[in-house]
């Protein structure tokens, strides 16, 4: 053999391997991106198998808020019907008159909770 059959050769397998590495990094290549899009399906599966828990979370948010309503309202209605009682048989004592008890859960307004309007919107979702 000559030196250029032995040259001619080596630049062959020289070629050669470098099309088996451009091979093997284009498979890795396809392995990481088959893998990336794996990972995002399983965290698109988590968020969604995690929204009954928050459906659930919501509902009881709102239940807690109806219950605090309810008990805050009943202890207002108690005050203001002891102030009326006191007014009344206080025989001019306090001098604002009998009125001002009733008047008095008409002038309050109760206060814009935002939280409570999304979890309303969350409780629609669940029907």
């Amino acid at each position: 053999m000559d030196v250029s059959t032995i040259i001619i050769l080596v630049v062959l397998a020289a070629l050669a391997m470098w099309a088996v590495a451009i091979y093997n990094q284009l498979v890795a290549l396809k392995n990481r991106y088959k893998n990336a899009f794996a990972q995002i399906e399983v965290q698109l599966k988590r968020r969604y198998d995690l929204i009954p828990n928050l459906i659930e979370t919501a509902k009881g948010y709102m239940e807690h808020e109806r219950g605090t309503l309810e008990a805050v309202t009943k202890a207002r209605d108690a005050a203001a019907s002891m102030l009326a009682d006191a007014a009344k048989g206080g025989g001019g004592g306090g001098g604002g008159g009998g009125g001002g008890g009733e008047t008095l859960p008409q002038l309050t307004a109760w206060p814009h909770r935002k939280a409570s309007y999304r979890a309303r919107l969350g409780n629609s979702v669940s029907r």
